[in-house]
């Protein structure tokens, strides 16, 4: 009898193992997907949900803007494109590289530094697969058949040879796109750093559709580059949605910058001008994500983000839009390349169905640069005093864990390397006019030798369009925020932590002024 017993409790005991073993384990939450679409010269008003008075329809961003956060005060680190990029992928102010003003071309050199970690970097050591899409303008380094000389028609580039310090360098595991603006020769594609084809005739455009000339390959169709790479990052989406691991995407679009190049089933879609025709294709480039993130079930987990580099670009051709009621900077002052609102302050549109706030704004300044920290956050990893030295985490506010403002400082920076600084509703600006394309232009003030304020101080509160500098009104308020962007610039960081090295210090004539 007692055999019996003993072998029956053996037997349970057996049993109750195997059952145990054959149980799901608790399964840890998969860390989101995270998207990043970034449009080249798009305005703040050229989104109807930042400009109802807007002409332009945007529907699938307005879309998006009801499934998520929409933010009201984004910022670019640069109200031009190149700087804008490398903050993006650094989470640092660009003007810390060696690149003070302007922008690269499509033969320049590598401007991010081989142990420079970035966002792609980061995310990868986190489990992630990492892709870039599209235009990368942070230039990388061709090889030449004449080590000696570079000739911008790119007849000294071997294009039958791998480049170097290009994405893959960087951090991204799959690499599709060309190195400069689509207005900007070699008009080459590159996957995983080889040239795909190699260009055998120059081409060239004018006017709204222009592109410089240059060399340019069979398989490179200016019309076709914003649809061949969106179906790229669709058939990213569909292979790595079959994995076991989350990924990253940057997307970087190069539309509606120049050549303005709408295709067909887009013209006269807008009913202004081709310039919002091309708007409603970049509008459509975001439907098409997100529904290939719907069609792979993982919309829910996957953190979407839609901004801008900088401002709508004169070559938008602000007078015809005018006759149609339509202003791309609607209510701020200012366009592209300027250190005006209008230069830097961006639609920025985050959509996360899982864990984001949904159909919610945000009055929260942000920059462009804090997409690494809060991409830190999200994945797990704790961020060195040496990166991310500008970025500060947007996650509570996505999430709505907590509505506190994020940052006290932010600087801002113009195409001719010109600074602003903000803090709550002021706004200082560290030159006598735009610092960019719109009047008063510094070169027009030299050339007819205008006599301006050096400083512009603007409560953005009351004058979102900038219209009245209050410095003399307010010199406490200068003398605080000047001595706060010395503070920034010195230090090599604006976030907590060990002091950090800037590139190119010396002979630094924008900052003399600041710093002296």
């Amino acid at each position: 009898m007692m055999k019996k017993i003993n072998l029956y409790a053996l037997f349970m005991v057996i049993l109750f193992t195997a059952c145990k073993s054959e149980s799901p384990k608790e399964s840890t939450p998969k860390k989101p997907n995270i998207v990043y679409i970034l449009a080249d010269d798009l305005g703040y008003g050229d989104v109807q949900s930042y400009n109802p008075e807007g002409k332009i329809p945007t529907p699938h961003l307005d879309n998006m803007a009801k499934n998520g956060l929409l933010f009201t005060d984004a910022h670019t680190s640069s109200s031009v494109c190149t700087p804008t990029r490398y903050g993006i992928l650094t989470g640092r102010y660009n003007w810390r590289s060696k690149l003070k003003k302007h922008v690269l071309n499509g033969y320049s050199k590598s401007l991010i530094k081989q142990e420079r970690t970035t966002i792609a970097d980061m995310l990868k050591s986190q489990g992630y697969n990492t892709a870039f899409i599209g235009k990368w303008h942070l230039g990388w380094d061709w090889e030449l058949k004449d080590q000696d000389s570079l000739k911008v028609n790119g007849l000294s580039v071997d294009f039958t040879k791998p480049v170097k310090n290009g994405p893959t360098t960087h951090g991204f595991d799959y690499a599709f796109g060309f190195c400069g603006s689509l207005d900007m020769p070699p008009y080459v594609y590159i996957e995983n750093e080889m040239p795909t084809m190699v260009p055998t005739e120059y081409t060239r455009s004018k006017g709204m559709k222009s592109w410089r000339k240059g060399l340019t390959a069979d398989d490179f169709s200016h019309i076709k580059v914003l649809q061949d790479i969106t179906d790229k990052a669709v058939t990213y989406i569909s292979d790595k949605a079959k994995e076991d691991k989350p990924f990253f995407l940057y997307l970087p679009l190069p539309a509606p910058h120049t050549p303005i190049l709408p295709t067909e089933a887009f013209l006269g879609k807008s009913k202004t001008n081709i310039y919002g025709d091309f708007v409603m294709q970049v509008d459509d480039v975001v439907n098409q994500v997100r529904e290939a993130l719907k069609k792979q079930g993982i919309s829910e987990n996957t953190l979407l983000v839609f901004t801008s580099d900088n401002g709508c670009s004169p070559k938008a051709d602000f007078k015809t839009l005018e006759t149609f009621g339509h202003d791309p900077s609607n209510p701020l002052r200012g366009h592209k390349a300027d250190i005006y609102e209008g230069g830097h302050r961006v639609p920025f549109i985050v959509e996360w169905p899982a864990k984001g706030l949904k159909n919610k704004t945000s009055d929260k300044v942000i920059c462009t640069t804090d997409f690494f920290a809060t991409c830190a956050e999200i994945a797990g990893y704790n961020m060195p005093d040496s990166e991310g030295e500008d970025s500060y985490s947007m996650l509570p506010l996505i999430s709505g864990e907590s509505n506190n403002a994020i940052r006290e400082y932010t600087v801002h920076h113009s195409i001719d390397g010109r600074f602003a600084i903000r803090q709550g509703d002021w706004k200082l600006a560290f030159c006598p006019g735009s610092g960019g394309w719109s009047a008063p232009r510094p070169r027009d003030i030299i050339k007819n030798k205008l006599v301006l304020p050096p400083l512009q101080l603007f409560n953005l509160k009351d004058d979102i369009g900038e219209t009245k500098n209050v410095i003399d009104e307010n010199p406490e308020v200068a003398v605080q925020l000047k001595a706060a962007l010395k503070k920034i610039i010195l230090d090599g960081r604006s976030t907590p932590g060990e002091i950090q090295a800037n590139e190119g210090m010396a002979g630094w004539t924008q900052i003399e002024s600041i710093i002296n």
